[in-house]
């Protein structure tokens, strides 16, 4: 973040932010320490985290942020403490050196093989391009912006570009919300939405209310995203009376394995859920519309979509999960409810291929089959 006042605090909302990643990292960085010795030539025995702005490394009432928490992880870990690289940009001087000050006082830093590197510079073309230039070890970007000068698709574009490359930013709603109506801001909208989908978005948008505005935004941004054949993972945080939308965090990567692991993670951060589904979203206030949140029934949802669309089929559990999940807000441990309710119900039949099966579980390895859809005769 380069607005100072944003680490004045700890807030809920900070934390929430910091705990996604900092899980994240620590999740994805066992994947690649795991590749990287299987594959030795993609990662030359190295892994990163990039986080261009990065802030003071501490809140004001002396919580740590993102960057030491990622540096304390590998500080405990024996093997990442080996292999992490990091760089750490901000263009606030001061944030820098406060950063380098707070990272020399952290307990065992001096016990990684790679110190972190710090970087005083703005975030814009300039370092895009740098990024294209550069063939990449696998590498955690963090992009967290106040609000959304040097974020574009180009910058995000060059640091997916190589494998095991992953990317998490911040997408301040409210300010692109009203960008997208400000010529004095023109390029930096076309730089973050490409500028046809801009021009196709500032013409949709211009009437509609705020609900769908903000969903017709938000949905711009991740088909933009999606170019390539990309996985793309929206999280929402709301203001602290739960009414508004206050910015998001969005994930991106190439690999299936990394949207279902951060997927879980956003999940186990979400601050409700209905019928057991995520809601993807961080609320420090309850539901306005209570009873309307009590109401929905996403997981019943789920099970007729499962009835419907794999009718006639034998799957696993695991492939009826791998080949609806994606797009939807459903984690395994929901599929699984909703198979459970089906076989209940009498709707599907469950095989067990090997061994025997423990009642009320529904293991991956379990075979499903769905009934023949209905025949209908024409009058």
């Amino acid at each position: 973040m380069t607005d100072a006042s944003f680490f004045d605090e700890s807030t809920e909302q900070s934390q929430v932010k910091s705990a996604i990643v900092s899980k994240y990292f620590w999740a994805w960085a066992q994947v690649m320490m795991s590749a990287a010795r299987r594959y030795p030539q993609r990662s030359s025995g190295r892994i990163a985290y990039i986080d261009l702005f990065c802030g003071p490394g501490e809140y004001a009432d002396g919580a740590p942020s993102t960057p030491l928490k990622v540096l304390g992880q590998a500080v405990a870990d024996p093997r990442l403490r080996q292999m992490l690289v990091t760089i750490f940009n901000d263009k606030d001087g001061d944030a820098c050196e406060t950063l380098q000050q707070a990272i020399q006082d952290l307990p065992g830093i001096k016990i990684l093989r790679y110190a972190p590197e710090i970087w005083n510079e703005e975030v814009g073309e300039t370092i895009a391009r740098r990024f294209k230039q550069i063939s990449f070890v696998p590498t955690l970007f963090f992009v967290d912006p106040w609000g959304y000068k040097g974020l574009s698709l180009e910058l995000i574009n060059s640091v997916l570009k190589d494998w095991g490359c992953d990317c998490i930013f911040f997408f301040n709603y409210n300010r692109v919300s009203m960008g997208l109506a400000n010529p004095a801001v023109k390029a930096h909208m076309d730089a973050l939405f490409g500028p046809p989908r801009a021009q196709t978005l500032r013409e949709q948008v211009a009437a509609l209310p705020p609900q769908e505005r903000e969903l017709a935004v938000v949905e711009a941004l991740c088909q933009a995203l999606k170019a390539g054949g990309r996985y793309v993972l929206p999280f929402r945080f709301k203001n602290a009376s739960g009414g508004r939308t206050s910015h998001y965090i969005v994930f991106v990567s190439k690999a299936e394995r990394g949207y279902i692991l951060m997927k879980d993670i956003m999940a186990g951060e979400s601050s409700h859920s209905h019928q057991g589904v995520p809601t993807f979203e961080y609320a420090p206030a309850p539901p306005q519309r209570k009873l309307l949140f009590e109401m929905s029934r996403p997981l019943d949802t789920l099970a007729d979509e499962l009835l419907q669309r794999y009718a006639g089929q034998s799957l696993s559990v695991e492939q009826v999960f791998l080949r609806h999940h994606v797009d939807t807000p459903y984690v395994i441990k929901n599929y699984k409810a909703a198979l459970l309710e089906l076989e209940r119900q009498g709707k599907i039949q469950v095989r067990a291929t090997t061994g025997t099966r423990r009642k009320g579980t529904m293991a991956n390895h379990l075979f499903i089959v769905f009934p023949e859809p209905p025949v209908t005769h024409d009058a």
